[in-house]
């Protein structure tokens, strides 16, 4: 790891990080904000995954969520959103909905995605354990969030991986990739054109295919330009009734697709990890 930089942010400190990832085979960038309490012992870890087009620093910079991540004593980690470098494909005619900035946090299968494009395994795996060895994070005790895509990603990892993560949250997040055109272009192109496999990275479908009931909260703006073509969030509502699984969706009157919507509402989402993150 090689520290990009360091800011003193309401009493511990804001860094980013860059180094050479096995999966996605190339350079990674990362933030990582370590409340003031782990500069005494190892602190429970709050994984955050941004949106289309975002890196690691759109959530740092415009969330405001260090503040509530000082109060209740947790760090925030926030990987960028998809392998970057020399080498590393983009979408043939650059839109922002494919390629760099929208991995769409899974492991693709297809070429030429497959090489670089493992930001599931990244997640899940590689950057976890980098950082247990390197910075005082206490992975016993660890969350995941995020917003759009990142919100897909946040529901799906954690739905894959209930013995990983303690909750989950999400804002406006790409409930069914399998039903929205966003969804099925990443799905399409990373994975194949076999949508029986799509499955594996669409919430809906783990929703009803899940045993384990792990603490959700997802909010959603009822102004939101992209709610019912790209989002489907209704559709996660009917899942999860079907499937007598509890979780919180609140539907927010006026707000829509962006940081403003996040910064309202991310002390709300800090304070409900931070109930279950802080049992022993």
């Amino acid at each position: 790891m090689e520290q990009l930089s360091t800011v003193k942010c309401f009493g511990g400190e804001q860094r980013r990080y860059r180094h050479s990832a096995v999966s996605t085979r190339c350079d990674m960038e990362f933030a990582v904000y370590l409340p003031p309490q782990a500069e005494h012992g190892s602190v429970p870890v709050l994984y955050w995954l941004s949106g289309l087009t975002c890196t690691d620093e759109n959530f740092v910079t415009k969330a405001g969520a260090q503040r509530y991540a000082a109060e209740h004593g947790i760090a925030i980690v926030a990987p960028d959103t998809s392998p970057r470098g020399e080498g590393v494909p983009d979408d043939p005619e650059g839109a922002y909905d494919f390629g760099l900035g929208a991995g769409f946090y899974l492991n693709a299968t297809e070429e030429p995605w497959a090489r670089h494009y493992q930001m599931y395994d990244y997640v899940v795996s590689e950057l976890p354990a980098l950082l247990t060895d390197a910075l005082p994070l206490d992975h016993s005790r660890c969350a995941i969030s995020g917003h759009s895509m990142g919100g897909h990603g946040a529901l799906t990892i954690a739905l894959k991986n209930p013995d990983k993560y303690r909750s989950v949250s999400a804002f406006s997040p790409i409930c069914s990739p399998l039903n929205c055109p966003w969804g099925e272009k990443a799905l399409s192109n990373y994975i194949g054109e076999d949508r029986a496999t799509w499955g594996q990275y669409d919430t809906v479908e783990l929703v009803r295919q899940s045993t384990r009931r792990l603490p959700v909260l997802v909010d959603q703006g009822d102004a939101d330009n992209f709610l019912a073509e790209q989002l489907n969030t209704q559709m996660l509502i009917d899942a999860s009734r079907e499937a007598d699984f509890p979780m919180q969706v609140r539907l927010q009157p006026g707000y829509d697709h962006s940081y403003f919507f996040i910064a309202s509402f991310i002390g709300e989402h800090m304070n409900f990890h931070a109930q279950v993150l802080q049992q022993v």
